[in-house]
């Protein structure tokens, strides 16, 4: 049995709770970020995908902590697809690498071409890289890779609490750019730099340190989760770039929905997350235009799919509305509401005439004879004598 949605304010013996909905909302919020910190400074920052969308539950479940639980229930019950495709991302993207042998120099091509001759990743690391001492940069460049695994759930979360409809138009592109770029994983496996450099097909060296520059702020822990899943993941996924994917899939989300004074602000971030990903190693620059290409094509193919699935429900509801109007202009026709009200109609030459109603005794549902008035007779006998 559904519970109303109410927001319980009172005690069970009718005192008057203590704190008000945005003094409870606070405290809540402020227990979760508590947790939250905790759990990063002790087993590292979630990187996994499956994790950051628990934590970004709990954030909710935070904010409207006032909500009943089957409200809470309801985040789980839309994000299951999204989960879903993250298991499947994550379980078959350590698969891709086994199928056969990965694409090298084709990215490392590309790349001294379009920088006529010269390799990104080497001529960053080379006027950039230290080895003996992190830079402010290095910082920098940690957090702006570590927000891929986070900056497309939170908009997400964010678009879910405010607009369902929007939420449902954004989880629409990115499903399409997730599944897309899992696709081409497995048809086209492709090295990132440090893994050219580590089998020779790079004769200097590249160093993988996208976690580096935790150090310099006292938080060696918080890149654990981060050095673990690279690990664990598939180290031939380097075609499409989906760090740069997702980052200007978020930020595209928006260029029709905000004021254009940020929209340089928008263009910055998947432009810093495509020359982080050549400082630290992990990407080519290729690979990050490669990403850029998949979005344009995707919000082009879902943008016409939602006015194609538009233009169809308006198709049908202008065609269910010409129906009933033809309907009810067909000769002869009586709205079924007019009929009703105006009761039969006078019977024709050769017809029966209506029978004669009888009340129904409602209670026991049995017809019963009906009620003969014999005064009315009696008094017109009456009349007629004293005339």
């Amino acid at each position: 049995m559904a519970l109303p949605d109410t927001d319980v304010t009172q005690e069970a013996s009718g005192t008057p709770g203590r704190f008000t909905r945005s003094t409870r909302r606070t405290l809540a919020l402020v227990v979760y970020a508590a947790l939250f910190a905790l759990y990063w400074w002790q087993i590292g920052l979630p990187t996994d995908p499956i994790i950051a969308v628990l934590c970004l539950w709990l954030a909710t479940i935070a904010w409207n902590i006032d909500r009943p639980w089957r409200h809470h229930l309801q985040f789980a019950r839309d994000w299951l697809p999204i989960v879903g495709l993250l298991i499947v991302y994550d379980f078959s993207r350590g698969v891709a690498d086994d199928l056969s042998a990965p694409h090298v120099t084709e990215m490392i091509t590309a790349d001294r071409w379009l920088f006529g001759g010269e390799l990104p990743t080497l001529w960053l690391q080379e006027h950039f890289y230290d080895p003996d001492q992190v830079r402010w940069w290095d910082v920098a460049a940690s957090w702006i890779y570590f927000s891929h695994f986070v900056a497309s759930f939170t908009v997400a979360v964010v678009l879910w609490l405010r607009n369902r409809g929007l939420w449902a138009a954004f989880m629409r592109r990115w499903f399409a750019l997730t599944a897309a770029g899992l696709a081409t994983y497995f048809l086209y496996p492709a090295a990132p730099p440090w893994w050219a450099s580590q089998y020779g097909y790079i004769p200097e060296h590249v160093e993988r340190m996208s976690s580096r520059g935790w150090s310099a702020i006292g938080l060696d822990s918080a890149g654990k989760l981060l050095n673990v899943g690279q690990q664990l993941s598939n180290p031939v996924a380097a075609m499409p770039s989906l760090h740069s994917g997702f980052a200007l899939c978020v930020v595209a989300f928006f260029f029709t929905r905000v004021s254009r004074k940020w929209l340089p602000l928008l263009i910055a971030y998947p432009l810093s997350m495509s020359i982080v990903l050549a400082y630290t190693g992990e990407h080519y620059i290729v690979d990050a235009f490669v990403g850029w290409a998949y979005v344009g094509l995707i919000y082009l193919a879902v943008n016409r799919a939602e006015k194609w699935w538009r233009r169809r429900r308006e198709q049908q509801v202008t065609a269910a509305a010409v129906a009933t109007t033809t309907t009810a202009a067909a000769p002869g026709a009586v709205p079924a509401s007019v009929a009703a009200a105006d009761g039969p109609g006078e019977p024709g030459p050769g017809e029966p005439g209506p029978t004669a109603a009888r009340p129904v005794d409602t209670v026991s549902a049995k017809t019963v004879p009906t009620k003969v008035d014999t005064a009315a007779p009696a008094a017109t006998v009456a009349v007629d004598a004293a005339r």
